[in-house]
This record gives C-alpha cells, structure tokens and sequence, in this order.
C-alpha cells in the first residue's frame, strides 16, 4: 500500500506544482503559453517515465524470472487515479480562489476530465519506464547467462584438452616422453 500511496502523492505534488507554475507563466507571458504547456506536460510525464524505469530496473533486479514480477501496472493506476483525484481538487481550489491563470472549471470537470487526463498522463509513461526497466534488466541478464556458458565451455574444452595431452603421452613409447 505504501508504493502506490507514495508515487501518488509525491505525482501528485509534481503535477500541481506544474500546473502552478504553468498558471504563473502564462499570466506574465501570455503568447508564449503553448511552449509553457508544453514544458509542464513534460516535466510530468518526465518524472513519471524515469520513475517507471527505476521501479522496473529493481524489480527485473529482483526477480530473475518474469513470472515472478511485482504488479508494477496496478501500482502505477492506483498511484495515477490518486495524482489525478488529488491534483483536480487542489487545482479546482487554486483556480477559483488563488489564482487566476489556472481556469475556473467546475469540480465535476475538475475531477473527471482532469483527474482523468492526469492519471493517464502518469500511468502510461510510467508502464512505459517499467517496460523498459526490466528489459533492460532481462537483456543484461541473458548477457551475463552467455558469458558464464562461454566460460563454462572454456574451462570443459580446456579440461578436455588436458586429458588429450594426457592420454597421448600415455600411449608414446618410455624414450619419445621428453
């Protein structure tokens, strides 16, 4: 419970602090508010991603077999449907009584439209973070399984090649053994 309530929590400050940052921004420069919005939906989905792939990197790091995986897909929704609940009702609050470049949305707006955009806007990066996380984790674990086989066949070839060595001077005459 402490996973999701803690990415929840801690998406959910990122994303206000977006959006107030954003409202800041577009009140002093007007006509550059695309670029603005820009830079917050991707600071979001930045943190989101990067967050995704370390949870995917510890927990192909932790278990070696893909059956085994943590629910990161679950963990990640709960922690978006709380951002976006979150999110919508302290931006509903601030737009209507704090400042004035965040909108004026009803709540129902607010809550569904936002909160689902939001939750959307965490969920799905993180999923693609995590995906990359463990195979990033299952390709480094086949490339270590490589080179312990390649070992492995070294040390048998090598072992094979002194037994070889042995038979043959086993089988000379007394006086060619030199």
């Amino acid at each position: 419970m402490i996973a999701w309530l803690l990415r929840g929590l801690v998406m959910s400050a990122v994303h206000i602090g977006a959006r107030v940052l954003l409202a800041l921004a577009i009140v002093q420069w007007p006509l550059e508010a695309t670029y603005w919005k820009t830079i917050a939906i991707a600071s979001v989905v930045l943190v989101a991603l990067i967050w995704g792939g370390i949870d995917g990197l510890l927990d192909g790091r932790a278990h070696a077999d893909p059956d085994d995986y943590d629910d990161l897909t679950m963990r990640w929704l709960k922690a978006g449907l709380l951002a976006g609940l979150i999110s919508a009702i302290v931006g509903w609050v601030l737009g209507n009584w704090v400042l004035a470049g965040m909108g004026q949305n009803s709540l129902a707006i607010e809550i569904f439209a936002g909160g689902a955009f939001t939750t959307l806007l965490i969920f799905v990066p993180a999923l693609v973070g995590a995906a990359l996380g463990r195979y990033l984790t299952r390709r480094q674990h086949r490339k270590n399984e490589a080179n312990r086989e390649r070992q492995d066949d070294n040390r048998r070839d090598q072992r094979y090649a002194d037994d070889d060595d042995a038979a043959y001077q086993r089988t000379q005459p007394v006086g060619l053994n030199k």
